[in-house]
């Protein structure tokens, strides 16, 4: 391209990342301003005396997504990253039953049947009907809806029949499966989105069939070295980098975006600006007010948010011999749903999340030790939480509960670093809204067209990337923003490039 075009990147998260790699490789000049002095944002490591934490994702799915933004940029994933499959997905334990999810069919046949006999042949039912409306949905999270007009194109018309539209997805496994908690192994996926199961619009039960269907992914190293790999490619095509580097100011004249002013005084120029921090942040503390006046703090506060999380880093002294991953239910898991989402208060009852990951990788921790990530989904900060005083006691509550219901006994006597997170350090330390870990909700009425749109509709040359924005919340989906927000501004300048492959090019089964 002459006269190449400028590029600034606001943040290095996955979206800012994945943007920034395809844009460098088809020959733009492409700046990325990361305010911290390591990529990733929610996907960045911390690390503590020889241990390393992923702030926020801990898995992978649809790896072959990752792998295309790979190709994008003109390199091979596995060049950079090793990928591990796990098996057992994933534990997930009830005071009645427990379950060892795996992706291999049989298997988790004989687990149904073992602990919810007469049960285990519904499985291929959920199976045959979620793989058909993932086939109609997935084309869907691939393209931008810049106009309400691209609503009611293909392929968002042929997948309209398949959105069960005003249903729930429990109420679509209540199709296939009759006992509770067999319901909630394939339901508990909505927390991937921050949302309850009983509001979480019906469309999204199609990510327990991708879990099922093409299995899960640990990265050695943790995934936070994927954002550390594509930092990498984004340098190798001649992409700057800027660590350390807040942006205070998107300049603009009108709605022409023109560059961004950074903390220290320094004026970047651009052509165009892609937004890789948190949507409702970013719209209040970055932007002109007097052009995003649609998405004021008034409007921003009438809309839905996904929870927030309560997260223990933990450095262990010694291993366990627990799954890679493992899911604890309350034992009144509908109670302590509503209380989180519903109520907005602290609840007397607890679910909780344990990563175990030094079973699968020991590079995570110094030989013979062990890091535990321990997540607890808590309301958001438009609840009255007061986590300055509830911080230690919410903490004991969460360790005596991880004794009790796990084979850590000894837990609390081993630990030897410790770092913890509540709503506060998401709101405060990673600029999210409300501290609303998962982004705007994933409500229908904040989906696709009515979701922030990747060509941001307040600016002329200003782009979207990230979880607030289209198609949404998820390691996958935020690289398809990215993706989506590189493929418009190529677009825009006349730079060809080929669209994203479609589902009948992949091995739709694994």
């Amino acid at each position: 391209m002459s006269n190449k075009k400028k590029i600034v990147i606001v943040g290095a998260g996955p979206g800012g990342l994945t943007a920034g790699m395809i844009l460098a490789h088809r020959g733009f000049d492409v700046t990325i301003c990361e305010k911290e002095n390591v990529v990733g944002g929610r996907n960045a490591p911390i690390k503590i005396n020889g241990f390393t934490f992923d702030t926020g994702p801990t898995f992978l799915m649809l790896k072959f997504v990752l792998d295309e933004m790979f190709e994008e940029a003109g390199k091979n994933s596995d060049d950079y990253l090793k990928f591990k499959h796990l098996e057992p997905m994933y534990r997930l334990k009830f005071f009645e039953n427990e379950v060892l999810a795996s992706d291999d069919h049989k298997k988790m046949e004989e687990e149904i049947k073992r602990e919810f006999p007469g049960e285990e042949k519904n499985l291929y039912k959920f199976l045959e009907c979620e793989e058909k409306r993932f086939s109609y949905l997935f084309p869907c999270l691939q393209k931008p809806y810049s106009s309400i007009f691209e609503m009611m194109k293909n392929p968002l018309l042929k997948a309209l029949p398949h959105l069960d539209l005003g249903k729930s997805v429990y109420q679509i496994l209540s199709r296939y499966f009759k006992s509770e908690n067999l319901k909630f192994c394939f339901t508990f996926q909505s927390k991937y989105l921050g949302m309850s199961a009983w509001e979480c619009p019906a469309a999204y039960a199609m990510v327990a069939y991708i879990e099922h269907n093409w299995g899960i992914y640990h990265v050695i190293g943790g995934l936070n070295k994927i954002s550390e790999a594509m930092a990498k490619v984004f340098q190798e095509k001649g992409g700057k980098l800027k660590l350390n580097s807040k942006v205070k100011q998107i300049a603009n004249k009108g709605r022409k975006v023109v560059g961004v002013f950074l903390e220290d005084g320094t004026f970047l120029e651009a052509d165009d600006v892609i937004v890789n921090a948190d949507f409702s942040y970013a719209v209040t503390n970055l932007m002109d007010k007097k052009y995003v006046k649609k998405y004021s703090e008034e409007n921003l506060e009438k809309r839905k948010y996904s929870c927030s999380t309560f997260m223990l880093y933990l450095g262990v002294k010694k291993k366990y011999n627990i799954p890679h991953h493992n899911v604890f239910f309350a034992k009144d898991y509908r109670k302590n749903v509503e209380d989180i989402f519903t109520r907005l208060t602290l609840s007397d009852q607890i679910s909780f999340y344990v990563q175990n990951a030094t079973i699968t990788d020991p590079t995570l921790a110094p030989y013979g030790k062990s890091t535990i990530y321990v997540l607890v989904p808590v309301a958001n900060l438009k609840s009255n939480i007061d986590w300055n005083k509830e911080k230690e006691p919410f903490k004991k509550r969460v360790l005596e509960e991880i004794i009790k219901r796990t084979e850590m006994k000894d837990l609390i006597e081993n630990i030897e670093v410790e770092k913890v997170y509540t709503p506060y350090n998401w709101r405060d330390d990673y600029n999210v809204y409300y501290g609303a870990t998962f982004n705007l909700g994933h409500n229908i009425k904040q989906m696709l067209y009515f979701r922030p749109r990747n060509k941001f509709e307040c600016f002329d040359n200003c782009y979207l990337v990230g979880g607030g924005t289209h198609p949404g919340s998820g390691l996958p989906t935020i690289y398809e923003s990215g993706r989506i927000s590189a493929n418009l501004i190529c677009q825009k300048y006349g730079v060809k490039f080929k669209p994203p492959t479609t589902l009948k090019d992949k091995i739709i089964k694994k």
